[in-house]
C-alpha cells in the first residue's frame, strides 16, 4: 500500500497506519513525498515494513557550490552528534580516494572493519569491491568512496530514516566538493537515498538516472556485500561492470 502525503495530510497518514496497526494483516507499506515531517509513524505499537521515501527532492533540487573545503567538511563529521551513531562509533569513516575524482562511489553504511579503521570498504567486501575495480582498469586510488551514513549503526544493521537523514547534508557537501562525473550507488540503502524508489535492486541496475540541473548520471550496483551472500549474482555483476564502463566512455573524457 502506497500513502502520499502530497495527497494526506501528515494526521491522515498516521491515522491510518494506526488503524492498520491494530487490524491489518498486510503490515507492508510505503510513504511518498514526506517533504521532511520526520513525525511520519508517530503513535505506532507494533512492527511494522514501512519504506519512507524522503529523498526524492534529491533528484529535483540544484546542488549548489559547498562553503566547506574538504578539510573543513571532515573536521564536521568526525566532530558530528547529531544522531545516536556517534554514542557507539570508534571513528567516523568519511571517505577515501581520490578528491575531485570523475567517480564517486556511494555504499550503505561502515561495518566493523571500516569503524575499527575509519576508512570505508576494508573489510571483505572492500576486497570484492577491488576485484571489480581492477576489471574495468580502475583502482581505489582512482575513484573517491563514501557510505551514505558516516558511522557504523550497532551491529551492522541497515541505517535508520533519522541517521540517514542526519548524514545527508555531508554527502551533499561531498559530491559538491568532489564534483564527479558519474556516481555508482552500492545497494538499496543508497539508491533509495538518492532515487527515492521502492522499485527491487533487479529493476535499477543497468539503468541511468539523473539529479536534474547538474547533470550527474548516476548507476545503481548490487552491494559487494550482497555478491559474497549470494556469489551467483557475480555474472550479473560483471554486466553491470560492462555498462558502467560504456557510461564513463560517455561522460568521462
Amino acid at each position: 500500500m502506497k500513502l502520499d502525503l502530497k495527497k494526506l495530510k501528515l494526521r491522515e497518514v498516521n491515522e491510518k497506519l494506526q488503524n492498520l496497526d491494530r487490524k491489518q494483516n498486510d503490515r507492508n507499506f510505503t510513504i511518498t513525498n514526506p517533504e521532511g515531517n520526520h513525525a511520519v509513524c508517530a503513535g505506532l505499537t507494533k512492527e511494522m515494513n514501512i519504506n519512507i521515501l524522503w529523498y526524492r527532492d534529491n533528484i529535483t533540487r540544484e546542488l549548489s557550490p559547498s562553503s566547506l573545503n574538504i578539510n573543513e567538511l571532515k573536521d564536521s563529521v568526525n566532530n558530528c552528534a547529531k544522531c545516536n551513531l556517534h554514542k557507539t562509533r570508534n571513528n567516523t569513516v568519511f571517505g577515501d580516494g581520490k578528491l575531485e575524482s570523475d567517480i564517486m562511489i556511494i555504499g550503505e553504511a561502515p561495518g566493523k572493519d571500516e569503524d575499527e579503521h575509519g576508512k570505508p570498504f576494508i573489510g571483505r567486501a572492500g576486497k570484492l569491491l577491488n576485484l571489480f575495480l581492477k576489471s574495468i582498469n580502475l583502482n581505489r586510488e582512482s575513484v573517491f568512496i563514501t557510505n551514505t551514513i558516516k558511522c557504523r549503526p550497532p551491529e551492522n544493521r541497515n541505517p535508520s530514516v533519522e541517521e540517514i537523514v542526519s548524514c545527508s547534508d555531508f554527502l551533499d557537501q561531498q559530491i559538491k566538493i568532489i564534483k564527479p562525473k558519474v556516481l555508482v550507488l552500492l545497494g538499496k540503502v543508497a539508491a533509495n537515498r538518492f532515487l527515492g524508489d521502492d522499485k527491487p535492486m533487479s529493476e535499477l541496475r543497468q539503468k541511468k538516472f539523473f539529479i536534474n540541473k547538474i547533470n550527474i548520471p548516476i548507476i545503481v550496483f548490487y552491494h559487494p556485500a550482497y555478491i559474497l551472500r549470494s556469489p551467483l549474482m557475480k555474472l550479473s555483476v560483471w554486466e553491470d561492470l560492462k555498462y558502467l564502463n560504456s557510461i564513463l566512455q560517455e561522460h568521462v573524457s
